[in-house]
C-alpha cells in the first residue's frame, strides 16, 4: 500500500526486508525508486498507481544490489536509470550465461520463488556528469558517492525537501561495507555527501527501515559514522541496530556485523595498523 510522506512523494514497502520503493509525481506520471521485492508487490504497487492514474515515466535504480534493481512488467517500460558505475556493474553481472542462476542463489530462501528476473538489472546509466534525474518533474538530484556499493547513489528531492539514502541512513540495518580496501573511509566520504545536504532535508527515506523526519537526518548519519569509527578503532559498537536492543527479526544484522568485524581486523593485521 502507498503511504505518502512529503508533498508528492509516496512509500510502497516491502514486507521483507523492509525495503522502500520511492514514487515521485510528476507531471504526466511517476518517477519511481528501487521497486521490489517480489512478484505481488510490485503488481501491488503498480495496481495502485493505475488507481491514482499515475503511469511510471521513469524508474531508477540507487545502486546494483540485487533488491534495487528488480522490475515487473506491469510496471511498463519506462525508462530505468542509474548511476554509470551502476549499470556497467550490472551489464557485467548478466553478461555470465548463468546470471539468473547466480542471482537466484542469492536471494532470501523467504522469497526465493517469488522475485521476478527477467528483467533484473535492465540499467540505463547516466553519463557521470548527470546531476538530475532526466524526467519531466521535480528536480531529483543525484549525489553519488563511494559508500556501501559500485556506483551507489542518493537523490534529493529539493523543492520537496525529501532525501532518499538508498541502503545508508536506516534504522534497522548498520552500514554495510563495499568489498574495497579502503571501505570504511569510502563510507565515511558519502556520509559527509549526505550531511552536505541535511540542512534541506525534512524527510528521509531509507532503503530499508523506517521513513525520518528532519530530527532523525543528523541523528542517522552520527549513529552510522560512530559505528564506523568503532568498527574501524576495533571496539565493540553502542548500537541500538545490534544486540538485544535490535529491532525483532533484525537479530541477524549481529552476523553481518562480526563478519565485517573480523574483515577489518584482518585486513588491519595485513597492514600492521593497529585496530
Amino acid at each position: 500500500m502507498l503511504r505518502q510522506v512529503a508533498e508528492g512523494v509516496l512509500v510502497h514497502q516491502s514486507e521483507l526486508l523492509e525495503n522502500n520503493a520511492v514514487v515521485v509525481q510528476g507531471r504526466a506520471g511517476v518517477l519511481l525508486v528501487d521497486p521490489g521485492l517480489t512478484g505481488d508487490e510490485m503488481a501491488c504497487l503498480a495496481n495502485d498507481l493505475r488507481e491514482l492514474g499515475q503511469p511510471v515515466v521513469a524508474g531508477f535504480a540507487t545502486h546494483p544490489d540485487w533488491d534495487h534493481v528488480l522490475w515487473h512488467p506491469a510496471l511498463g517500460e519506462a525508462p530505468r536509470y542509474g548511476t554509470a558505475r551502476c549499470a556497467d556493474f550490472m551489464r557485467e553481472v548478466r553478461s555470465n550465461a548463468d546470471w539468473k542462476t547466480h542471482v537466484a542463489e542469492g536471494l532470501p530462501p523467504e522469497i526465493a520463488g517469488e522475485v521476478p528476473l527477467d528483467l533484473f538489472g535492465l540499467i540505463t546509466g547516466l553519463p557521470a556528469e548527470t546531476a538530475q534525474i532526466p524526467w519531466d518533474g521535480p528536480a531529483v538530484r543525484i549525489i553519488e558517492h563511494p559508500a556501501h556499493a559500485p556506483g551507489h547513489a542518493a537523490l534529493l528531492i529539493e523543492e520537496r525537501g525529501v532525501l532518499v539514502a538508498g541502503d545508508m541512513l536506516s534504522d534497522v540495518l548498520i552500514p554495510m561495507l563495499d568489498n574495497t580496501t579502503d571501505a570504511i573511509e569510502d563510507y565515511l566520504v558519502g556520509l559527509r555527501l549526505l550531511e552536505d545536504v541535511a540542512d534541506d532535508v525534512d524527510v528521509l527515506i531509507p532503503g530499508h527501515g523506517s521513513v525520518g523526519d528532519v530530527d532523525q537526518v543528523r541523528t542517522r548519519i552520527d549513529q552510522d559514522r560512530a559505528y564506523l569509527h568503532a568498527l574501524r578503532d576495533g571496539q565493540a559498537p553502542s548500537d541500538p541496530r545490534l544486540g538485544p536492543s535490535a529491532k525483532a527479526g533484525w537479530e541477524w544484522v549481529d552476523d553481518i556485523h562480526t563478519g565485517q568485524a573480523q574483515r577489518v581486523a584482518r585486513m588491519s593485521e595485513h597492514d600492521g595498523t593497529p585496530g
